[in-house]
């Protein structure tokens, strides 16, 4: 089920936002990021507000558009569920299980096993209590590509 979601996921990738560590450019626990599509080349955002689907999940609404300048497009790096907290400048690891907490809501992105009623594949939206609480289907783990944009170091996550 997640190894589904993770694939359509796996093209979108950091945009960088907010809040680095030092002039590297590493991602951090608390960053607010904004996650791109780099497979349309870098066109669209994954966005999210408070409205809900209609089906499926019900869940909250998290769709790609090509607006770049909207708040709704702001994530926070927060620690993987049921884990320690993560402390703010803390740099993310390539492999770190991590949540993405969507700054205008406080529900996390999410995935479960309802199918999505525009691509068939598993649902992505935003879940949780509103205050960043949630469940493992919340859980995401970074893939950084060797020698990408994205890897800083071999080690780390980095801003684009």
């Amino acid at each position: 089920m997640k190894q589904t979601a993770l694939s359509f996921l796996s093209a979108i990738l950091l945009s960088a936002a907010a809040s680095y560590a030092s002039d590297e450019k590493l991602v951090t626990c608390s960053s607010a990021i904004k996650l791109t599509h780099i497979e349309s080349g870098s066109k669209y955002y994954l966005l999210s507000d408070d409205r809900q689907l209609q089906s499926g999940s019900g869940q909250q609404l998290v769709t790609a558009v090509e607006n770049n300048r909207t708040p709704d497009g702001l994530w926070q790096i927060r620690e993987a569920h049921d884990s320690p907290v993560c402390d703010a400048g803390t740099p993310i690891r390539c492999g770190d299980v991590i949540r993405l907490m969507h700054v205008g809501t406080g529900r996390n992105l999410h995935t479960h096993g309802i199918k999505s009623p525009l691509s068939n594949q598993h649902e992505v939206t935003g879940f949780g209590s509103g205050q960043g609480e949630g469940d493992s289907g919340d859980n995401w783990t970074v893939v950084c590509e060797s020698g990408g944009d994205f890897c800083k170091g071999g080690r780390y996550w980095g801003g684009g």
